[in-house]
């Protein structure tokens, strides 16, 4: 329903120098995000939502609430989060897998140097679209029929992003066209009724992905063990160089001493080379032990 005699909440366009500068220090105190100063205008459109949601005219107020609030400090941060992603996004990793890491674990089974179960933690997963496709590749590959026990972790700062991943459905128009075929007839059911126009991961998906709440900022990490795949893609490039040197290392004392850490097109990691070695562009294992296989002696 819409009324005319409801008109909206006028707030404040401008934002001054010393409040932008107020969100900079608490985001970046918060979530490691630094926001530079050509980030004006996105903070201000993004937060002027939440402005008006709580009826408060300008950000001086805003900044007053979320000082106080916990949980609308969450609401800030969902704001703000940039969240974009497609599936199989960055074809060059999944090719990595399929024609490397994959047969290279299937061999070391054979040869009793692992067992078959298979971690995996997608770092900023956003709406879901990367640990699906992750998934899909591994059910396709590893069977349980075959003894394989496949766990995947999917993270993200933004519970917005997370409401919709866990729900497994999006835009037939868009998603349908990046899955391989093969993988959408097998693992993606196709809308109906009021769904047209949608797919829904199928249940065999869903319960392979597990979905948390994580800020990397934090100093500790809400799970353990190691892991043989994380991806943290097109995230690092939120964080200054200070953030993301300490976050990388938080999330790659997780790493299994065997494992792949995968990050974006436009991240490098070169300057951590006490922990991480480079497998290919984009691409990094633990610098703690002498692999034999892969490219790695």
């Amino acid at each position: 329903m819409f009324s005319a005699s409801a008109p909206f909440q006028e707030v404040s366009r401008e934002i001054s120098g010393r409040e932008f500068q107020q969100f900079q220090q608490l985001i970046y105190r918060e979530a490691g995000i630094w926001l530079s100063p050509a980030k004006v205008a996105l903070l201000t459109g993004r937060l002027a939502r939440r402005l008006r949601h709580h009826g408060l005219k300008t950000f001086t107020a805003y900044y007053a609430l979320v000082s106080e609030s916990a949980e609308e400090r969450v609401q800030m941060l969902d704001a703000i989060s940039t969240n974009e992603t497609h599936f199989f996004r960055e074809a060059q990793h999944f090719e990595l897998l399929e024609s490397e890491i994959f047969p290279q674990w299937v061999r070391d089974v054979d040869e009793g140097r692992r067992n078959r179960k298979i971690r995996v933690w997608s770092a900023g997963c956003s709406t879901g679209q990367e640990p699906y496709s992750l998934a899909m590749m591994l059910l396709a590959h590893f069977p349980a029929a075959a003894g394989w026990e496949i766990e995947i972790i999917a993270t993200d700062l933004s519970t917005r992003v997370l409401s919709v991943a866990k729900k497994g459905i999006w835009p037939a128009a868009k998603g349908a066209s990046e899955i391989p075929i093969e993988y959408l007839k097998a693992f993606m059911l196709k809308g109906v009724g009021e769904q047209t126009g949608q797919i829904k991961a199928a249940p065999e998906l869903r319960s392979l992905v597990k979905f948390h709440r994580v800020n990397l900022n934090s100093s500790a990490y809400p799970f353990v063990g190691t892991f043989d795949l994380i991806f943290c893609r097109n995230v690092l490039i939120y964080f200054d160089e200070r953030s993301q040197d300490s976050i990388v290392r938080r999330i790659v004392s997780f790493l299994s001493p065997s494992g792949y850490f995968f990050v974006g097109h436009a991240e490098s990691l070169h300057r951590m080379g006490d922990i991480l070695s480079t497998y290919v562009p984009t691409v990094y294992r633990s610098a703690r032990e002498t692999f034999q296989g892969g490219k790695q002696k």
